[in-house]
């Protein structure tokens, strides 16, 4: 063996150990400021939703982005509502319908049925 092909037999390994890198959260670096706090929020709750690491990473892009000044909030957040969506199987909320009725309605039903119940036996 020469020592060219010892270098280049570690030269191969060290490329496959830097593909495995793990993606990590990134670390909140504006405690003081309200806005990026309550994004840094929604970027947590997102980013442990996602599984894959390239989505991950996608993420964190738009979060440095925003903390560098590149974009504003509402662009942020347009942005991680994609990944949102893709995270969470139940994010639609439906509404059902209540039905209201006043008091004094409910009152003269309450005795109308109270009325029937005591004299149904009665005819």
């Amino acid at each position: 063996m020469t020592k060219e092909t010892k270098p280049q037999t570690e030269e191969t390994q060290q490329p496959e150990e830097t593909q495995t890198e793990e993606i990590t959260k990134l670390p909140n670096n504006k405690p003081s400021d309200f806005k990026f706090q309550a994004a840094y929020l929604a970027y947590s709750k997102t980013w442990d939703t996602l599984d894959t690491s390239e989505t991950r990473a996608e993420v964190n892009d738009i979060l440095v982005a925003l903390s560098n000044d590149e974009m504003s909030y509402s662009s942020f957040y347009q942005e991680l509502d994609d990944y949102r969506n893709r995270g969470s199987k139940h994010y639609e909320f439906s509404r059902e319908r209540i039905e209201t009725q006043r008091k004094r309605d409910w009152r003269q039903k309450q005795t109308r049925s109270q009325r029937n119940q005591r004299h149904k036996g009665r005819h």
